[in-house]
């Protein structure tokens, strides 16, 4: 029997079964969506991740309190208020310190912010001027507060364009009739003027820099929150070239102004973007291939329920396997058209599959505000396990078939 005819005649006995054959594609359309869907989220989330940490400038170093293993310093009990307002302006202007170009201090605790009959519960971020230069944050509307109102303890917000959508209801660049900056609002209870709204840089999650308010450190620290610590020192290197050397150079004034003589002991830890890069690729390639060993659970649901239909297959055709066998059909024929009929099953779920996940993936990330990113290795990847998975479930029902004694198969009713 030529393969034409074997492949023919199964897609005719597939047809002649309509519903049988979708239930059995449908485990296969699932689970091949189901990975497609999440390993392109989790790509994209990955990559919108990455774009946001690139943004804040490659010559970034953060510093933060209490011990870690990646960074200058590792081992050690630190502790979460380690780093103080003099250890940034020790950094700022000790002679020692020869490779970095701004200095960002900063405090940062979530809050509720209102607005007339509006509320949201947002990042609230005391900084100092210096901070939107380093975080490369453009005003759009109003300005910025000064180191004049840092002295004071000003009052005065810049808010996010996300923030202004929240509160205001205006769209991210705010409206064309209503001007957000000078109006109050109110943070924690305590009343703050806006002067300025950031332009718009995208993102999502508890860091999305559209969603944030900033004001002044001093106000964050001594009026808001009642803090004498920092959260963090954000450090802008001169250039790319002397990142290792600021890292060190800042490390060990910290160590010397802590008092502390071995760097084992450190109570901070420095890291720089590309550490923060690594990490968080880590952690989003963990969970994404999380995410897909869970869907793949379904691919192996679906496989077993190609199996038992091909099972129930072989039992409704043993009388026309019986008058093949008697006929001359060998067993290898027999083997060939029921591992087609599988492989046809699940390479047309694995089809059907592949487009269901990169439409669901595609809205989802409009939804999320995502960047759209479907790889061709997870498309490959899927549409060949729907082929292996109709070999791997299909052999026990074709060899069960071809095993069948003709007359036995004959006399079945």
């Amino acid at each position: 029997m030529e393969p034409t005819e074997i492949i023919k005649e199964s897609l005719q006995t597939l047809a002649l079964n309509k519903m049988r054959t979708t239930l059995a594609t449908l485990g296969i359309v699932i689970g091949i969506g189901s990975v497609i869907a999440l390993l392109s989220l989790g790509q994209a989330s990955q990559k919108a991740v990455e774009n946001q940490i690139q943004s804040l400038g490659a010559n970034l170093l953060t510093v933060y309190p209490g011990s870690s293993r990646s960074g200058f310093v590792s081992g050690g009990m630190g502790s979460s208020t380690s780093l103080t307002y003099d250890d940034a302006k020790a950094i700022s202007s000790d002679p020692s310190i020869t490779t970095v170009a701004e200095v960002s201090p900063e405090y940062n605790r979530r809050a509720q912010v209102t607005a007339g009959r509006n509320n949201t519960n947002t990042q609230i971020v005391g900084a100092t001027p210096a901070y939107f230069s380093v975080h490369k944050v453009n005003i759009s509307l109003g300005n910025f507060f000064s180191g004049r109102e840092i002295d004071s303890a000003a009052k005065v917000a810049v808010i996010g364009p996300q923030v202004t959508a929240d509160l205001f209801g205006l769209p991210a660049q705010a409206g064309e009739n209503v001007n957000p900056v000078g109006q109050l609002i109110r943070i924690a209870g305590q009343s703050f003027r806006i002067v300025g709204v950031t332009t718009t840089k995208g993102g999502s999650g508890f860091q999305n820099p559209d969603d944030m308010i900033y004001i002044p450190l001093t106000t964050a620290q001594k009026i808001l929150f009642g803090a004498t610590s920092l959260s963090n020192i954000s450090v802008e290197a001169k250039s790319k070239t002397v990142m290792t050397q600021a890292q060190d150079q800042v490390g060990y004034l910290l160590l010397a102004r802590h008092k502390l003589s071995d760097p084992t002991l450190a109570d901070f830890s420095i890291m720089s973007q590309a550490d923060i890069l690594s990490t968080v690729n880590q952690v989003t390639g963990t969970f994404t291939s999380l995410l897909a060993g869970i869907a793949a659970i379904s691919l192996l649901v679906g496989g077993i329920g190609i199996m038992n239909i091909m099972l129930v297959t072989v039992t409704e055709r043993t009388r026309e396997i019986g008058l093949r066998k008697a006929l001359g059909a060998k067993k290898k024929t027999i083997i060939t058209q029921f591992l087609i009929e599988s492989i046809i099953l699940t390479f047309a779920g694995g089809i059907i599959g592949m487009l269901v996940g990169i439409l669901t993936s595609f809205i989802i990330s409009r939804v999320m505000s995502i960047a759209f990113a479907v790889s061709l290795a997870s498309i490959t990847l899927a549409i060949g396990v729907s082929g292996i998975t109709g070999i791997i479930f299909g052999w026990y029902p074709a060899k069960k078939a071809a095993n069948l004694q003709p007359i036995k198969a004959l006399r079945y009713e």
